[in-house]
């Protein structure tokens, strides 16, 4: 087919807002949306994160709140992550297989307050457990050890899905574990417990915010580049979003989300799969630190990055401004 002007005039559906709706490509509604929340100790407690404006770590009371909200609001799911107590990390993160932790404490809360109407998607890795700070358990020389990690994570997942969670999340990135969690959950008895497997997870620089927010920043001995993937690898991605697919996953995930909108698209284009990316702690510390600075409305600038998720192939988005999100889209 060939075009020219004027018999095409692409301004023409652009020229009023009803006919802009109308031949709109991408749509987002709040269900495309996660909401991730930090989980404390104590009872009615909100401790503001200061690298993360307009973000809370809430006790369990306050977790079964903000669920509410969100069932409310349309968004469908949300994604625990607890800040556990100094007393109680270790250097094995034993406290990870506690079945009354703070994590298994609020997925209780969350669903005796919301029954079934909202999912519940939990983090399966260690440094929110840990004295170091890794996402897994270390030898002498400091180097995390894969076999004996993924051990551990299976009885932590068993341990969240026996609490009541949805969706296993393993975020630590160590190999063959996505088969070991969907093994052990099988053998004991949640078939239909889904694992969203964190594939390709770069070792970001914008992770800081995250960090201060579960209590692990300050704690963190070296880096994670032994594990998480360089950001230079494209290619790599691939290979380890097949394996995950192979293993067992349900859906896959991309983390961060913006600088890597290539490997999104082509997850979804290779695998045809669902794909989720994480809008992580910096990307949003960075609009909100830009709409404060005047460079440009902080509606516009969320929207306009959300969509470009979900024009990339995404089924799903993890972002803290969910539900900022869901009531302009709501409106």
């Amino acid at each position: 087919m060939t075009a020219s002007y004027p018999n095409t005039r692409l301004r023409r559906t652009r020229a009023s807002a009803w006919s802009r709706a109308m031949h709109r490509e991408t749509v987002m509604t709040p269900a495309d949306l996660i909401w991730p929340l930090f989980v404390t100790g104590g009872s009615g407690v909100e401790e503001p994160i200061a690298s993360l404006p307009g973000v809370s770590r809430w006790s369990v009371d306050g977790i079964a709140a903000r669920a509410k909200e969100a069932a409310a609001l349309g968004i469908p799911c949300i994604a625990l992550f607890p800040n556990t107590q100094p007393e109680l990390r270790s250097d094995d993160g034993k406290e990870a297989l506690n079945p009354d932790n703070l994590m298994c404490r609020a997925i209780k809360a969350v669903r005796d307050a919301c029954g079934g109407d909202i999912g519940i998607l939990t983090d399966v890795a260690l440094d929110p457990y840990t004295t170091h700070g890794q996402d897994g358990l270390v030898d002498a020389s400091g180097y995390v050890v894969n076999d004996d990690t993924v051990a551990v994570l299976v009885d932590q997942a068993v341990n969240q899905a026996d609490a009541g969670a949805d969706i296993i999340a393993p975020s630590d990135m160590m190999d063959g574990r996505v088969r070991a969690i969907r093994m052990a959950l099988e053998m004991n008895g949640h078939p239909n417990v889904q694992i969203m497997a964190y594939s390709a997870k770069y070792a970001s620089a914008f992770y800081g915010p995250f960090r201060d927010a579960v209590g692990s920043g300050g704690l963190l001995k070296g880096d994670k580049n032994s594990y998480q993937m360089d950001t230079a690898n494209g290619d790599e991605a691939m290979r380890e979003i097949a394996l995950d697919i192979a293993e067992g996953a349900d859906s896959v995930m991309v983390k961060p989300g913006l600088a890597y909108l290539d490997i999104i698209w082509r997850a979804k284009q290779q695998f045809g799969v669902p794909v989720f990316a994480y809008q992580v702690s910096g990307e949003y510390a960075l609009i909100e630190a830009g709409a404060a600075a005047g460079v440009a409305d902080r509606d516009a600038l969320l929207m306009e990055k959300l969509l470009g998720f979900k024009r990339a192939g995404v089924s799903g988005v993890l972002t803290y401004h969910a539900p900022v999100a869901a009531r302009l889209l709501g409106a």
